[in-house]
């Protein structure tokens, strides 16, 4: 007897494909938010320097 792997790739393909596909939106939101809702360049939420400025706001 064969034991078939191939449901266990076929769920694991749709697990990470949708962990990527909400990485993305993530990141994308991100960068939304901050350019057009935020009234800032929206590359520069992608910058260290603008999280260490947020965080210095919550410490």
């Amino acid at each position: 007897m064969k034991f078939d792997f191939k449901p266990i790739f076929k769920a694991l393909f749709w697990i990470v494909f949708f962990v990527a596909l909400a990485m993305v939106l993530f990141f994308a939101g991100l960068a939304i938010g901050y350019g057009v809702l935020g009234d800032g360049e929206m590359m520069d939420v992608f910058k260290y320097e603008t999280w260490q400025h947020i965080l210095n706001y919550i410490r």
